[in-house]
């Protein structure tokens, strides 16, 4: 099987190829909810604004929907404006905590971001294990990613040892 310069073949994305890594991840925070937020609130003042200054007139094309969909975003605005938390710990701070918290030496660990509640405060879910090989002990610690206390933290003996 030959392949010609012409052949059709599938390849990677750039920001997926992992021979073009150039460093780690950074999380992106919760504030950037803020911008959305403020966009629903002002085509919401603009809806309003438009069924209000139109519902009179018989001609218009402006509807009721206008009105509920005012209310609608601007409620979705309001709901991305209180849920928009500014993180101060990142993946790595949440990781210095957790392993405070847990008591033993770390060897193994990993931090995801979750959220918690109706306001989606972040949250650092970090699962770590003991140094030992085999690990004799694991712990999950729950970092809040706002002011860096610890909500939860869970030890036990390592059931795959």
């Amino acid at each position: 099987m030959s392949n010609s310069p012409d052949e059709i073949r599938d390849e990677l994305p750039d920001d997926l190829n992992v021979t073009a890594f150039v460093g780690p991840y950074k999380f992106p925070d919760n504030s950037r909810r803020r911008i959305p937020g403020i966009i629903y609130l002002v085509i919401a003042v603009l809806l309003a604004l438009l069924w209000f200054s139109q519902r009179d007139n018989e001609t218009s094309l402006i509807s009721d929907g206008f009105l509920g969909s005012a209310i609608f975003l601007g409620l979705v605005g309001l709901f991305s404006l209180s849920a928009s938390w500014r993180m101060t710990v990142d993946e790595k701070l949440a990781l210095v905590y957790a392993t405070r918290a847990v008591g033993f030496a770390v060897g193994h660990a990993s931090a995801q971001q979750v959220w918690r509640g109706f306001r989606s405060r972040p949250t650092w879910r970090v699962m770590i294990y003991s140094a030992q090989e085999p690990p004799l002990q694991r712990g999950l610690v729950l970092i809040d990613a706002i002011d860096a206390r610890v909500i939860e933290c869970l030890v036990e003996s390592n059931p795959e040892s």
